[in-house]
């Protein structure tokens, strides 16, 4: 958001303000970010995207070799997206349907009673289904999922005077055989994870508001944040995960404000000896065995 400026690119957004339209590409459950890209708040999220996701994955592969599965959501619903995943080895994708047109309960209802799907009770007047397609294309096999979630009541009880539907579709190229469609849409479900990680960005690295008034310059500020927040998110998994945390509750990763207040924001005093700067804290730093883990192996101090 950053609305009453007058930035080169803050433009009106599909949320409803000026402000800029970032894309941004994470990668494992620690987060770290592999591309960040400043784009003007009018442009469309899959316009000039495709450019993007090959240099995201050629970037990936030179940091591993294991296999890769892709997470989109519905903005990136199209062909031009499933060809270019295609063209990569190793890399499996779930992207979120768009439902166009043709994708209405109308026109799927009779599908599902067709094949005679089964429906699964999830609370007492809401019920699902799923049904799997497999469309063959020049680029490969492509699986649709499709689910439908009738609603005869509401969370609280209160009925419905018709039941109320809903439809759902993701297109991944997971083996129906080792991925049922409930896998496959737990798996996509995570994807929201990645929200979390932007809001690190914007909101721990107080980012939300870039500072100047050239495009080219918020960029190269967010591309520096983007490498700020990589090494950030690598103290906290090198110092705040283990034994010597000072934080006592187990995590797989730390929030970046959490690595900034207990690795960055600490009292030392910097003392010069011998030609020699020396960094000296307090005896009782409850944060000092956790931040001298970071000397040894990479010297980021």
């Amino acid at each position: 958001d950053n609305s009453r400026t007058q930035k080169e690119g803050s433009q009106w957004t599909y949320k409803h303000f000026h402000g800029f339209a970032p894309i941004m590409s994470y990668v494992g459950k620690e987060g770290w970010c592999i591309g960040a890209e400043l784009r003007p708040g009018s442009q469309h999220s899959q316009n000039d995207f495709v450019p993007f996701l090959n240099t995201v994955l050629h970037r990936l592969r030179r940091v591993t070799q294991a296999p890769v599965l892709l997470r989109l959501d519905s903005g990136h619903d199209a062909e031009d997206t499933r060809r270019e995943v295609a063209n990569h080895s190793n890399v499996d994708h779930i992207i979120k349907l768009n439902p166009r047109k043709q994708y209405t309960v109308t026109a799927w209802l009779p599908a599902f009673e067709a094949k005679g799907v089964q429906w699964n009770e999830r609370r007492p007047g809401k019920t699902s289904a799923t049904l799997s397609i497999s469309h063959e294309t020049d680029y490969g096999k492509q699986r649709l999922i499709i689910r439908i979630i009738k609603r005869t009541t509401d969370s609280v009880g209160q009925y419905f005077l018709t039941p109320d539907y809903e439809l759902e579709g993701w297109w991944t190229t997971l083996d129906e055989a080792e991925y049922s469609d409930d896998n496959v849409i737990l798996l996509y479900e995570d994807h929201a994870t990645s929200e979390q990680f932007h809001s690190e960005f914007k909101t721990d690295m107080d980012l939300e508001r870039l500072p100047s008034g050239k495009f080219d310059t918020n960029d190269l500020v967010m591309c520096l944040g983007a490498l700020t927040y990589n090494i950030l998110r690598y103290m906290g998994q090198t110092c705040l995960i283990g034994p010597d945390s000072p934080i006592r509750h187990k995590a797989q990763r730390r929030r970046i404000k959490t690595v900034m207040q207990e690795l960055v924001y600490q009292s030392a005093r910097l003392l010069e000896r011998g030609r020699q700067f020396i960094l000296r804290f307090g005896r009782h730093s409850p944060g000092l065995s956790a931040f001298m883990n970071l000397f040894p192996e990479k010297q980021l101090c």
